[in-house]
């Protein structure tokens, strides 16, 4: 045990998945530049980099991916807080399907685990959002 280093001050249950979230953003902003594929990869890089199992983040994200690309008209049109209600229901989902795997290994998932996650994205969205749209403005990103 380490004494006098904090690591982080917020519980890891309660840390948002900030590349699920970016994943949202640009599948709803880019429909025909962010895909499946993408998020494919994305996975794919994030098993690689957090050393899990290969091909866990990437199921997920792309099954994310799949569902913003199909609702994305539907999902840009909402107020900012249907919008988190949203990012809520598919961070859920793309816990869930990381969770579901982590248990299949043989490892616990705790209760609080299963949608902590999903809330702090879900409170964090708007903030999100307007950043990152600011930012595709700023850069001219189309």
């Amino acid at each position: 045990k380490v004494t006098g280093v904090q690591t982080c001050a917020l519980p890891i249950y309660w840390r948002p998945p900030w590349v699920a979230m970016a994943l949202i953003y640009w599948c709803m902003a880019l429909p025909h530049r962010v895909g499946v594929a993408f998020g494919w990869g994305l996975g794919l890089l994030l098993d690689v980099l957090v050393g899990t199992l290969l091909g866990q983040h990437a199921l997920a994200l792309s099954i994310v991916a799949y569902l913003v690309n199909r609702f994305h008209l539907q999902i840009r049109v909402f107020a900012p807080w249907q919008q988190a209600v949203c990012v809520f229901v598919l961070i859920e989902l793309y816990h869930v399907v990381v969770l579901w795997v982590h248990g299949m290994k043989g490892f616990p998932v705790p209760a609080i685990a299963t949608w902590s996650v999903a809330a702090s994205a879900m409170l964090l969205w708007p903030w999100v959002f307007v950043l990152m749209r600011d930012l595709r403005r700023r850069y001219d990103v189309t």
